[in-house]
């Protein structure tokens, strides 16, 4: 019971002329990770954005604020595909419209037709800039069958005490759906994911978006790989990386999480940092 299976798509983003074009895209991935036996499949970031190259009536592409439009058509595709294969699928990130404000909103789609969200918390110059988005205010951890996860999207993942409060929390898996547009931005997220893995003693399961959009602003380049990220500690790869993808090509990589191992490391590893932790030095969340 303690064995998860997770995939990864390193989802490839290229002009489409309908959402049925997106729809199958993205049910091939899915059915590769069901073909795979995953329990959990996680998509990127900003993956819908495909749905924008789209375009209107004059063939211009659609604007940031015309992807809620397909908030219903999203749901409805991905939850259809949860209940009928059974997995937690984690949709990427959607943008999603509240009271006139735009938010960069995670998806956890249960096999029972649940779906549960995490607005992005941190939200990076582009998104407030460019596309006039909202931060999140708090932080869920979401209690599965095989336990609990927390989704941690992109530039979330690079401060650690949002990481540390998922912990307290309970979570013993963070899936980060990111979206990079370079190398620089690329192992930001990569590096800092390592970093979350290790003081926290948690797997971090990464993807982000390849390929390319040339008619849809600031998704014209996207530089990205799939991971899925451990401690550093003997029952794990001396590298902490279980399994990686090939950079910026289209497929799904797919692991094994032993939480066993987690809690087994926390208690008897070659460190403990999470049970080391000073909280009498620095506080500490529950």
């Amino acid at each position: 019971m303690s064995k998860i299976r997770v995939s990864a798509v390193q989802y490839h983003l290229h002009t489409i002329d309908s959402f049925e074009e997106f729809a199958l895209q993205s049910e091939h991935y899915i059915k590769t990770a069901e073909e795979f036996g995953a329990e959990f499949v996680l998509f990127p970031e900003f993956f819908t954005t495909q749905l924008m190259s789209i375009g209107d009536s004059q063939g211009k592409a659609l604007t940031i604020n015309d992807l809620p439009d397909f908030t219903d058509r999203y749901l409805e595709l991905f939850t259809s595909f949860a209940r009928r294969t059974g997995m937690h699928i984690i949709g990427g990130t959607h943008v999603v419209q509240r009271n006139g404000r735009l938010y960069n909103t995670a998806h956890l789609f249960y096999p029972d037709g649940r779906v549960v969200t995490q607005d992005k918390i941190h939200i990076t110059p582009t998104e407030v800039h460019e596309w006039n988005m909202a931060p999140g205010e708090g932080l869920n951890v979401f209690e599965t069958s095989k336990g609990k996860i927390a989704m941690l999207t992109c530039y979330d993942i690079e401060f650690p005490e949002i990481v540390r409060m998922a912990k307290a929390k309970g979570a013993d898996i963070i899936f980060c759906p990111s979206c990079t547009d370079d190398r620089h931005g690329f192992y930001r997220v990569r590096y800092t994911s390592h970093a979350r893995a290790v003081e926290n003693q948690v797997y971090v399961v990464l993807t982000g978006t390849v390929g390319a959009l040339p008619t849809v602003d600031f998704m014209r380049a996207n530089y990205g790989q799939a991971a899925v990220i451990t401690p550093n500690d003997i029952p794990f790869p001396p590298r902490g990386i279980m399994v990686e993808g090939e950079l910026n090509n289209d497929m799904i990589v797919t692991a094994d999480l032993d939480l066993q191992l987690l809690y087994d490391v926390r208690e008897r590893g070659s460190v403990t940092t999470w049970r080391d932790r000073r909280t009498d030095l620095y506080t500490d969340w529950s």
